[in-house]
């Protein structure tokens, strides 16, 4: 699939569902790589989630580190994205490689079984464009996914909220400043690592929490 393709599919559903995709483009390889950067040490067999894949630049990064043993999950909830990555994972040599071990589940994360499944939560979901509820909701989905010393890394826009908060009216800025005090309360608990990545339109933190302690079983 053709760069410029990717990018005219990701900002069509930009210009009609800004509330679900909270870019213009894919994410750089860059910034794949930096949410790919757990998993992709030295471990064991793992299961690995990655959460609104939207085209799939970080999932073919994750494709990259898959190890035998491997299960990836990619959960999406938009039309055209499943689309367009049911067609990547069909047709090019990297996904073909580990087609067995990548399962692409069409739905909302809330709606993913199970608690303590994954060893790796990766996600692209835009936190700062969706309500400040839904926004909890998925930290305590995260949550109950993930196992006993499994890493999930996430990734903001640098000073997003700071920059959106004059144009967004009274609403908006409640809804960020709210939204605001959840993440930075999993920040202040929970994160060990941060990366910056400036390669990326715009630039951005990667930002490495573990929600619960413990030897991942």
């Amino acid at each position: 699939m053709g760069y410029w393709a990717e990018c005219a599919v990701f900002f069509r559903e930009y210009r009609e569902h800004l509330k679900q995709t909270g870019s213009i483009i894919p994410s750089s390889r860059f910034l794949a790589r930096a949410l790919a950067s757990e998993m992709a040490r030295p471990r064991g067999p793992a299961r690995i989630l990655e959460v609104g894949p939207g085209t799939g630049p970080a999932t073919l990064e994750l494709a990259r580190n898959l190890q035998p043993g491997d299960q990836l999950d990619c959960v999406e909830l938009n039309d055209r994205f499943v689309a367009w990555l049911q067609r990547r994972l069909d047709t090019e040599p990297i996904f073909q490689e580990h087609r067995q071990q990548i399962r692409l589940i069409h739905g909302p994360v809330e709606q993913v079984a199970g608690e303590g499944v994954y060893d790796f939560i990766v996600s692209g979901l835009p936190l700062n464009a969706f309500p400040f509820d839904l926004v909890k909701e998925i930290f305590r989905v995260f949550k109950r996914l993930i196992r006993p010393g499994g890493s999930l890394s996430y990734f903001e826009y640098m000073l997003v909220r700071e920059l959106q908060l004059p144009f967004v009216g009274r609403e908006g800025r409640r809804r960020l400043h709210k939204i605001g005090r959840v993440v930075n309360h999993y920040i202040d608990r929970h994160q060990f690592r941060r990366d910056r990545v400036w390669l990326n339109v715009t630039p951005a933190y990667v930002r490495h929490l573990r929600l619960k302690d413990g030897a991942k079983s």
